[in-house]
């Protein structure tokens, strides 16, 4: 019996819930996936599997086994990697889940340039805005807005970000002045949906954290949505700094109340990245993470140095 196999296919077997569809991944057919699992439970001497007409469940040794088996398989694989670490070159897939908007906005935009660095190393990269179980769903990194606190996994800070209010020019020109936050309850407020109660948006000022519920003119749970709107003209939205970087440098938004500091949840911002805890971080996974700091911090720079360069010209560095 090749054990290595057999431990493999049990662990699809668990995650898929059924024999074919653990099959379907490994092109296997169900009965020859079973017959490893039996083969496996044989030389184990426990079952780990109950069979029924309906489902497949994992007996209580198949729980615990399968613990032990993830944990083997999660070596082996760093062992692979470690082996493929001491050649020069990186490679291999590298499997990424990042939040909508900063993978929208940062590493789509980055990616020619790492692939024309390391055109071995293939990215998967995912976007959702529900933070993933790395080894369960099978992730090499997830970029995160708020500090990972599951075990066994590193978390680093690699930005900080602050989230800024933006509209496009020709929406300011015809609307009253915005001194204040309170201004900005006879605006079109852009909003990011994320229950039915009113939205609501915090100030820190001088005076302490103020919050303020703001009329929504159009609201959604997508913030390229919000982006694209508050380009049309159609309001005032709440992005982070850099979604809108580009925008800003460019003129085609411009940042309304610049002087306060303001956030829909805290003002405890960056974006995060998490992976799995090991001795040896894959020589990919360490090329990729390091190319994303140098290569944004260099974007973030340049686009806050141009739009410094418009404030200077335009007279816009406040709004109103």
């Amino acid at each position: 019996m090749d054990k290595l196999r057999a431990m493999t296919l049990f662990v699809a077997t668990a995650d898929t819930g059924s024999f074919t569809a653990a099959g379907r991944l490994h092109g296997l057919s169900p009965a020859s996936v079973a017959r490893h699992v039996s083969d496996l439970e044989q030389e184990l001497g426990v079952a780990l599997v109950h069979r029924s007409t309906r489902a497949l469940g994992l007996t209580e040794s198949g729980e615990s086994y399968l613990l032990d088996a993830r944990q083997i398989l999660a070596a082996i694989r760093e062992a692979d990697a470690a082996a493929g670490d001491r050649q020069n070159q990186p490679r291999g897939l590298l499997r990424v889940h990042s939040r909508t908007m900063f993978g929208h906005s940062v590493l789509a935009r980055l990616q020619p340039a790492f692939v024309e660095l390391y055109p071995e190393v293939v990215v998967d990269l995912h976007l959702s805005e529900t933070p993933v179980r790395l080894s369960e769903d099978g992730f090499d990194l997830d970029f995160r807005i708020a500090a990972p606190r599951e075990h066994g996994l590193i978390r680093r800070k690699l930005f900080l970000s602050r989230r800024i209010l933006v509209a496009a020019p020709a929406y300011l020109d015809a609307s009253p002045p915005i001194r204040q936050p309170s201004d900005l309850v006879d605006q079109d407020c852009l909003t990011y949906w994320t229950s039915h109660n009113r939205a609501s948006w915090r100030f820190r000022t001088g005076a302490g954290d103020q919050e303020l519920s703001v009329p929504t003119a159009f609201s959604s749970n997508n913030g390229l949505v919000l982006l694209s709107m508050a380009l049309a003209g159609q309001g005032i939205a709440l992005l982070d700094d850099y979604t809108v970087a580009d925008h800003l440098a460019r003129g085609s938004l411009r940042q309304v109340l610049p002087d306060l500091r303001v956030t829909n949840t805290t003002f405890d911002e960056g974006i995060f990245v998490a992976y799995r805890e090991t001795s040896l971080v894959p020589a990919k996974l360490r090329v990729y993470i390091d190319f994303v700091i140098t290569q944004w911090e260099d974007a973030l720079n340049r686009s806050g140095r141009q739009e410094a360069a418009v404030d200077r010209t335009s007279g816009h560095g406040q709004t109103g």
